[in-house]
């Protein structure tokens, strides 16, 4: 090989040699720094763009997820006060019966009748407060709709169940708002319509608990689909730390032994000027 001033080809071998160890270190520095093999486009345009989609259906699935929980709260709080009205229907008719017992006189009659009336006014007060973020499934019968997936175009549906009492539509809980217990003969029709009531009302509570049930298990399949997708991405796009760690090692010893040999090929001209010492 001819030796030159002009032209250091070793030199250029190594500079070229270094550059490109350079790059290696720097890519594996910013693996380590951000845990991604693929952050950018320009590390991986195709696998940028499916993890990009995957990460666009994971957010829309939060969204649904966000309303799934709303529907799980909406639910628990009409659970929660038609078991409370359930309960409330069973001690109206314990005053009722007690009321048409024969032998008591009128006084203990109308006792039983404010028991009675309370009990009314509270059922009353339980449906009216059956509420959660603006939604209540007991106080007209109107159904909800909830998103159940990540495009939006599939819903789940939960009726409600009119319990209003006096409501002209309430086919459920038909105790009439002027129900009393003064009589024998209003006591009887008052047994009447709650006898008929309280099955309604229990059915409507069993319907209402299948929604529960059916959303709880959307929730939990929009969750593990949620995990799913993630550890798909991950796959993807996420770095082995591990072996990048290793490989940033190797790296820098290759780095450090280019710089070396950088610099001894940059001294070869040097041999140039010994030709033209004296002896």
């Amino acid at each position: 090989m001819s030796i030159g001033v002009h032209t250091n080809k070793s030199a250029l071998t190594a500079l070229q040699t270094l550059n490109r160890t350079t790059r290696n270190l720097e890519e594996s520095q910013g693996r380590l720094n951000t845990g991604y093999k693929v952050a950018t486009a320009k590390d991986n345009a195709a696998v940028y763009a499916v993890a990009q989609g995957q990460r666009a259906d994971t957010s829309a699935l939060s969204s649904v997820k966000t309303s799934m929980d709303r529907a799980t709260s909406i639910l628990d709080v009409a659970l929660s006060a038609g078991e409370s009205i359930s309960d409330l229907l069973n001690q109206m008719k314990a005053k009722i019966v007690s009321a048409m017992d024969p032998s008591i006189d009128a006084d203990a009659r109308a006792a039983y009748d404010n028991d009675f009336k309370a009990l009314l006014k509270q059922v009353g007060t339980i449906i009216a407060n059956a509420t959660f973020d603006g939604a209540n499934l007991l106080d007209s019968g109107a159904s909800i709709s909830f998103l159940a997936n990540s495009e939006a175009t599939s819903r789940i549906t939960v009726t409600g169940k009119n319990l209003s009492i006096g409501s002209a539509s309430n086919t459920t809980l038909t105790l009439s708002l002027g129900a009393n217990l003064l009589t024998l003969t209003a006591a009887s029709g008052a047994l009447n319509q709650l006898q008929a009531s309280i099955p309604k009302v229990n059915a409507a509570l069993g319907q209402l608990g299948s929604h529960a049930k059916e959303i709880e298990a959307h929730n939990i399949f929009v969750s593990k689909l949620m995990d799913v997708l993630e550890a798909g991405i991950g796959n993807l796009v996420d770095a082995d730390l591990a072996k990048e760690s290793a490989r940033l090692q190797g790296l820098q010893v290759q780095q450090q032994l280019g710089t070396q040999a950088l610099s001894i090929a940059n001294q070869a001209p040097q041999v140039v000027l010994n030709l033209f010492r004296g002896g």
